[in-house]
């Protein structure tokens, strides 16, 4: 029996004030995909396929696939994250008739949606067909029955969405896989219309912590080196330099930390791998040693494990806001045109120091 003891903390880089919660195929055309690979400005990109080669987008379809055959209908960690990521939708006042869900948890953000946008046409894309066709069976158990729902079999790397065509695009735990990242979140831009919103929920760099260190150990203990383990992720510093790279207005980036409790390192990989979170690095090592995986979990539980027996996995969680320009979106001043000295308001204000 699994035992799942879940907590979660929190920092915003934006803060924002939360309001109690209240209880087709014209949009698809052929398209090439966009790299910023050679590029430092993120409106200069080329039409081909991205050069930069980090993970191996063939074993996560296939990881997605058999992630479609074991995830659980409850997950409290995955649908944390995914109602987190749409309540946003009810600090907006406009609506988003047209929506694009992309990749990652699909299933669970179409539940947590309960009316907020005023969605009525919703596309699901994934790469995987069998997690497509799980999302398409459970949809009669869904509250959004009054939702148009279109599946597409897609890659985010070759977001094949006409240009300016969907209100919103939202990605819960999806984008951290594709090895263009900034490239993926151009193509998200030119497929939202003028003021259209942009959600994404991706894994930052501090995720799986102590599974990083509990493999370095036994590797150096057992190999007498170390081998990539666990994915490389986004760092906290690079979200909002991704979103304005991308091109998006009046960006905005928050942080949660959530710790999700197992009974056995054991129990955290069959979680991962339920998720469709195990590792796809190009540069892996494809045999994991018997002795290297014991000694990896004993290192777990000697190191982090709880007095009730438990252990301890930490996620991090960058939440992602930007639009698309519109003419009615606030603008920042141009520089140099205030009026009122800093120093004066100092002067009037405090006490000098």
């Amino acid at each position: 029996m699994r035992r799942f003891l879940f907590s979660q903390t929190s920092c915003s880089l934006l803060r924002r004030q939360r309001r109690p919660k209240d209880i087709p195929h014209r949009w698809f055309i052929s398209s090439t995909s966009f790299s910023t690979a050679e590029y430092e400005d993120g409106d200069a990109f080329q039409n081909s396929p991205s050069k930069v080669k980090i993970f191996d987008r063939h074993l996560k379809r296939t990881q997605r696939a058999r992630a479609a055959w074991l995830l659980r209908p409850n997950d409290s960690f995955v649908h944390a994250v995914a109602e987190n990521l749409v309540d946003r939708l009810e600090d907006c006042k406009k609506t988003f008739p047209t929506a694009l869900c992309l990749g990652g948890s699909l299933q669970a953000v179409r539940q947590m949606l309960r009316g907020r946008g005023a969605i009525q046409k919703f596309i699901m894309m994934d790469t995987s067909y069998d997690m497509l066709k799980l999302c398409k069976s459970s949809q009669r158990d869904s509250d959004n029955e009054n939702i148009e729902t279109s599946y597409v079999v897609g890659d985010e790397e070759f977001l094949a969405i006409k240009e300016s065509s969907v209100d919103l695009v939202i990605s819960c735990l999806g984008l951290h896989w594709t090895n263009d990242l900034p490239g993926a979140m151009i193509q998200c831009k030119l497929a939202l219309k003028p003021d259209g919103l942009f959600l994404a929920a991706i894994l930052g760099g501090e995720t799986l912590k102590e599974l990083r260190i509990a493999c370095t150990v036994a590797q150096m203990e057992r190999e007498g080196g170390i081998s990539p383990r666990v994915s490389p992720l986004a760092q906290v510093r690079d979200a909002g330099n991704l979103l304005t790279r991308a091109g998006f207005a009046l960006p905005g980036v928050d942080v949660d930390e959530y710790v999700v409790r197992y009974n056995s390192a054991l129990d955290l990989i069959e979680h991962l791998r339920a998720m469709g979170e195990t590792n796809a690095l190009l540069q892996r090592t494809n045999i994991l040693k018997r002795e290297t995986a014991l000694a990896t979990a004993a290192i777990y539980d000697s190191m982090f494990a709880a007095e009730d027996g438990t252990i301890p996995a930490t996620f991090q969680v960058i939440y992602m806001t930007g639009w698309r320009e519109h003419p009615s979106q606030q603008k920042s001043k141009r520089r140099g045109s205030a009026t009122i000295s800093f120093k004066d308001i100092q002067k009037q204000f405090g006490n000098g120091s």
